[in-house]
Order: structure tokens, then sequence, then C-alpha cells
């Protein structure tokens, strides 16, 4: 099972955190697994960002994004080159390591 290291985040896993993930899984759902409560306002239909995260090491072994994900993550807050949607990335058989960012756009959890 490959090894998620997930990167100290000031309410989420403040921290950080290392776990096993099985191979096929989504990051988001590896994460919700782990108890880190990452955003997934449109329940990981890739319909929004607030479930962005960075992947730091690994990247290359991740599928590459589909056309709807990079539509999405043009959205997203703090976008990088690295960046992802946990929802649409599976984990595959390399070890990853990954950053949640600080903020999300989510009017929801703004109180708006």
């Amino acid at each position: 099972m490959p090894v998620i290291t997930v990167l100290p985040h000031p309410t989420l896993c403040p921290a950080g955190t290392t776990f096993d993930a099985e191979s096929g899984t989504s990051l988001c759902d590896a994460l919700l697994e782990h108890d880190i409560d990452i955003e997934h306002a449109c329940e990981k239909s890739c319909a929004c960002t607030t479930c962005h995260v960075i992947v730091r090491e690994g990247l290359p072994s991740l599928a590459p994004a589909t056309d709807d994900e990079e539509d999405m993550l043009d959205m997203a807050w703090g976008l990088t080159a690295q960046s992802r949607l946990s929802c649409q990335a599976r984990v595959a058989g390399a070890p990853l390591t990954i950053e949640i960012p600080k903020y999300t756009i989510n009017h929801a959890s703004e109180d708006h």
C-alpha cells in the first residue's frame, strides 16, 4: 500500500500525519478515512474546488487530470502546477506527500 504523507494544516491536521492508502482510492476518500475532514462541497463530483490539494511529492504516479478537473482547478485558491482535486486523483503505487491549502473557495463555510 502506498504511504500518504499529509503536511501540517492549521485546522485539519495541525501536526501532519502519515498513513497507508489502498491503490485506486481517491485522495479525498483516503483523507476522510483517516479523520482529515477535507471539504468536498460537491460530494466528490468534480464540480467545485473545495478538495483542492497540492501534491508535493509523487505527482507523476497519478493519472493526468481530465479536462473537467483542469477547468475546475482554474478556480482554485492557491493554484500551483502540482494542484489536483483530491476527489479526482486516485492513489497509484507510489508514496505521495500532499499539502492542503490554507483556504478554499467555499461560500457556505465562510458564513455567506
